[in-house]
């Protein structure tokens, strides 16, 4: 392949319009699907530079990136499946949300029936804004090296060795811990309010672990918005991590309090409220 690639991102969320967008600023072609998205999407996707195209021109694509909620990552890899089997020229599939080993195993399954090569990749960072390098896709398979010819064009792409699930046990792995936290810490300023030592709480961390008070203070605002999402993807580590072991249901639990924060905050903001009073948050 000696010209410019081509590349399809489902769907242009938060993060899939701001990889195309650094895509469209290196010269790439991006095409995507508005199949039920919102004006909003929609808006969101010509912003970015992504061209609307209807499913089968997305098999004209050299690369289609799969980046949606973990719970509707194996759904689209059976609703492509189709339109790729039939598809003359086969892009590649990259497989791009925090799902589990085996469900990546499974979404692998489907995709190996169409003909397309298939990568298995996690990626680990917020949404790419212009100029940052903070936005990392870990990728792994035997493609996995072709598919990171798209660091030429503003990516920043790391091959692992190993299956191709080795990029999803990484971010299992990272997410674990990064949410994992953030859950953690949620639930005991939520419990330390209810219990009526809050303000004990918070002068405590600030004199022994400032360092926890501060991301936590950045973190638990920054998780309202985004806990819908990251139910499922908390349902996935916790497979990760295999119900033969304890820690299942730890990160269960932490799934269950982000759907009940998701659940608030589009509601009557209770316990959004007692954490924003507890960080002292506008």
């Amino acid at each position: 392949m000696s010209t410019t690639p081509s590349v399809a991102i489902i769907a242009p969320g938060n993060m899939g319009a701001g990889i195309g967008r650094r895509l469209d600023e290196n010269r790439v072609t991006v095409l995507t699907s508005l199949v039920g998205r919102s004006k909003t999407s929609a808006k969101r996707a010509g912003d970015a530079g992504m061209q609307a195209v209807d499913d089968r021109a997305l098999a004209e694509a050299d690369y289609l990136l799969s980046i949606v909620p973990p719970g509707a990552a194996f759904d689209l890899a059976k609703r492509l499946a189709p339109m790729l089997t039939a598809a003359n020229k086969k892009p590649t599939y990259v497989e791009c949300n925090a799902v589990s080993p085996p469900t990546m195993l499974k979404i692998a399954d489907v995709i190996a029936g169409t003909g397309c090569a298939f990568v298995g990749a996690g990626i680990i960072g917020p949404p790419p804004k212009p100029g940052s390098a903070n936005t990392k896709i870990y990728a792994s398979g035997p493609a996995a090296k072709e598919f990171a010819r798209l660091n030429q064009y503003g990516l920043i792409i790391r091959v692992l060795d190993g299956p191709p699930t080795a990029a999803s046990a990484l971010k299992m792995s990272y997410a674990g811990i990064t949410k994992g936290f953030t859950a953690l810490g949620a639930a005991m300023m939520l419990a330390a309010t209810r219990g009526g030592s809050g303000k004990a709480l918070k002068a405590e961390l600030a004199e022994s672990r400032p360092d926890l008070l501060g991301y936590l203070t950045r973190q638990v605002p920054d998780m309202y918005g985004k806990a819908y999402r990251w139910v499922a993807e908390l349902d996935e580590i916790a497979d990760f991590v295999g119900h033969d072991h304890p820690e299942h249901a730890m990160l269960s639990a932490a799934a269950r309090l982000y759907e009940r924060i998701a659940k608030d905050f589009d509601g009557q903001k209770q316990e959004v409220g007692d954490l924003d009073r507890f960080l002292e948050k506008p």
